[in-house]
């Protein structure tokens, strides 16, 4: 399986998942936290200027590249599929495009679009924001573990 370009691809895919999962790791484990540590109407002005950060070409290239790279790889294996390798290969690739990029457009773009609407010293933010900081934070575990698990699915289908 780690031969050519289609291991070269499964290589990218272990990194680009990779990346991704630690990011979204650093935001679950204490990124999150320190924002809600701070009064609201701070914690929500520096969500919505990290959320505007986050669009812009360094990690959306890593993070949409990566799932276009998912989306290639499984239909690749699922059309090819290898002696060696394919199964984990579909697992990494739903667990990234399901777990990471489907819950991002779902559960997470939502809430920031909610976010960026509020004025972020005005009393709806100060409101809003432990409800925000909660589902957010809680999807946002579920898209750390399935980029890991894709990272580690793509490395076994490497090694497979």
């Amino acid at each position: 399986m780690g031969d050519g370009a289609y291991g070269v691809l499964t290589a990218l895919g272990v990194l680009g998942t990779g990346l991704v999962a630690g990011v979204f790791c650093a935001f679950s484990t204490f990124v999150m936290r320190g924002l809600a540590a701070l009064p609201a109407a701070r914690g929500v002005a520096a969500m919505q200027a990290i959320n505007v950060a986050a669009v812009r070409p360094p990690f959306m290239a890593v993070f949409l590249g990566t799932t276009v790279l998912s989306a290639v790889l499984t239909v690749v294996t699922l059309v090819r599929w290898p002696d060696e390798g394919a199964v984990a290969s579909v697992v990494g690739g739903v667990l990234f495009l399901c777990g990471s990029f489907g819950l991002t457009v779902v559960a997470n773009i939502p809430r920031n679009e909610r976010l960026a609407r509020l004025d972020a010293g005005g009393e709806e933010a100060a409101a809003y924001w432990p409800a925000y900081v909660r589902g957010w934070t809680r999807w946002n575990h579920v898209r750390a573990v399935a980029s890991a698990g894709a990272a580690l699915a793509y490395l076994l289908a490497l090694t497979g």
